[in-house]
């Protein structure tokens, strides 16, 4: 239940606070007094869209928190999936910015608005005059059918085949509108990975082969350059190895006769060795260079080859080349294996399909088993709301799976006898609508583990006999939930076990609403206001405190 209420700078509100009784409170109040912006805060606890209007001082961040006693419901499992902290006491906060930014927490951790409204979707639930319009609808119709029947594991089971079929038919529907292309295209790219497959390409062989041909192409003046440069170096008759040879034994004799030349003599037998090293080197080379017309003309054809594929492909490179072939290939290949692939995936859309259908069989069982006790209650409630003759039809149809199901409902009312029931939205009235959502609540709070209900103005179009039903009603569900029931009634608001007040207050430059928890004696005289207005009779005082003592007996 809602055991602390804190609202701040929101809308007229510059500071509110409020511990609600655990059973039926009541808000009452003049019209334009606040009691909608409270609803509108707590709006944001649920997830609700806000911006900076709603900022009381806009220089100063809004805050609305509210603390929930949830010991004994058995709600732990959404704060595990949600990697949230659970304890007996669950804090909610919401903060906007005066820059407009929002952030949520649930008991100090920062969460996004989902997850915000998956929690308090489990805390608290608020019936506003909107929800009377919904109840016209096939959508929220569906929903209260679900409430009843207790599906909510069922329809979390049914959306999950549901959204891995949607997953899986979408794959399968994008290989067949794929299929028709890439079949056209198979003949052009198999022709294409062919005559790169059969060029057979090397990553660096381009490069090696253009050096290769620079090198036959000019073996003859290589050959013979290399011949003289070896010549030089090592002629039998007058070279340089020879002459550094004779200049190494001179500096041998010097070293022996001091030893201050020895390091000249090393560094001279050193320059030998390595011009002898580069002299055999070069007579290698030169003996390896040879003038092939064959292979020179293989190299050039090989190169024309990938010149031609370059640029045919616009490829910079050889690279460019191989990453074409290979994702020719893939092409080439997924077409050859697309029958294969295609029958695949209709065989996991289908084995999804045939799961979906499954979890909407079991799901539509549990509706059509819960639509006649439904019926019977609510006409049961009805009757005893001053309405014995209204009656309630609910139609099923079914027809193709969507993310609720394969069932619509319709809810056909008739609040006369003789007359058939239509859709709600072409017959009902106010005060029938009002009647009719407070028996719909009556019945659903008996199926769900909901710590808090708050009422806006149920009551509205009703007065007499049947405002004391509905009071006494909300009377009875305040046994197992928190209720807070914003109210115009006396009958209701004398039902409520605290009461508050919600005002304005004009003594500052600023207007603003607050709200004020009513002694016995102040509860008396806003009942008897409520009865007689603004200056009551006595008559009408002496009524409301009759009307408050004997439900503080009940």
């Amino acid at each position: 239940m809602l055991s602390h209420l804190l609202i701040k700078n929101y809308a007229l509100i510059d500071q509110l606070e409020m511990t609600p009784d655990h059973a039926l409170n009541i808000i009452t109040g003049e019209t334009g007094a606040g009691k909608s912006i409270m609803l509108g805060a707590i709006g944001l606890l649920l997830g609700n869209r806000a911006d900076t209007r709603v900022l009381y001082d806009p220089s100063v961040k809004c805050i609305i928190e509210g603390s929930f006693d949830v010991s004994g419901y058995v709600i732990e499992t959404i704060f595990e999936e949600e990697e949230l902290d659970f304890a007996p006491t669950c804090i909610v906060r919401r903060e906007i910015s005066p820059a407009g930014k929002s952030r949520a927490f649930v008991n100090d951790t920062p969460v996004n608005l989902e997850t915000m409204r998956r929690v308090t979707s489990q805390l608290m639930d608020i019936h506003s005059q909107h929800d009377s319009v919904l109840l016209g609808s096939n959508e929220y119709q569906l929903q209260i059918v679900d409430t009843y029947a207790q599906d909510d594991d069922r329809l979390r089971a049914y959306r999950a085949d549901y959204q891995t079929y949607r997953e899986r038919q979408t794959v399968y529907d994008h290989l067949m509108n794929e299929a028709g292309a890439m079949r056209r295209e198979f003949d052009y790219n198999n022709f294409l990975y062919e005559e790169l497959a059969k060029a057979n390409l090397q990553a660096d062989e381009q490069e090696s082969l253009e050096q290769e041909l620079n090198v036959l192409e000019n073996a003859g003046e290589i050959k013979e350059r290399l011949q003289m440069a070896s010549e030089y170096l090592d002629n039998p008759e007058q070279s340089v190895v020879a002459l550094l040879k004779s200049a190494v034994g001179c500096l041998n004799q010097v070293s022996k006769v001091a030893d201050q030349y020895r390091p000249l003599q090393e560094r001279a037998q050193s320059a030998l060795i390595e011009l002898r090293d580069l002299s055999d080197e070069i007579s290698t080379e030169q003996e390896a260079v040879e003038m092939d017309d064959t292979r020179t003309e293989a190299v050039r054809e090989r190169l024309n080859l990938i010149y031609q594929l370059q640029t045919k492909h616009q490829a910079k490179d050889v690279a460019t080349l191989i990453a074409l072939r290979n994702e020719l290939e893939q092409k080439v290949s997924k077409v050859l294996n697309l029958d294969e692939e295609i029958d695949k995936a209709k065989a996991k859309a289908d084995a999804a399909q045939k799961k979906m259908n499954a979890s909407a069989e079991a799901l539509s069982k549990s509706r059509l088993a819960a639509l006649k006790p439904i019926e019977k209650e609510i006409k049961g409630l009805l009757n005893d709301l001053g309405m014995p003759n209204a009656s309630l039809q609910i139609h099923a149809e079914r027809g193709r799976p969507t993310p609720t199901g394969i069932d619509t409902v319709s809810f056909l009312f008739s609040a006369n006898k003789g007359v058939k029931p239509q859709q709600l939205k072409n017959v009902a009235s106010g005060g029938e609508f009002s009647r009719l959502m407070m028996a719909i609540k009556y019945i659903l709070a008996s199926k769900r583990s909901l710590p808090t209900i708050i009422f806006d103005e149920i009551d509205t179009g009703v007065s007499g006999e049947i405002a004391i039903k509905m009071g006494q009603m909300m009377r009875d569900m305040a046994h197992t939930h928190q209720l807070i029931s914003i109210t115009h009634l006396p009958q209701i608001a004398a039902q409520g076990m605290a009461h508050y007040f919600v005002y304005k207050d004009h003594s500052a430059a600023k207007t603003v609403s607050r709200v004020r928890k009513l002694t016995f004696e102040e509860r008396v005289q806003e009942i008897a206001q409520m009865i007689g207005g603004k200056s009551p009779s006595p008559s009408a005082v002496s009524s409301a405190r009759e009307i408050l003592e004997q439900n503080a007996v009940a």
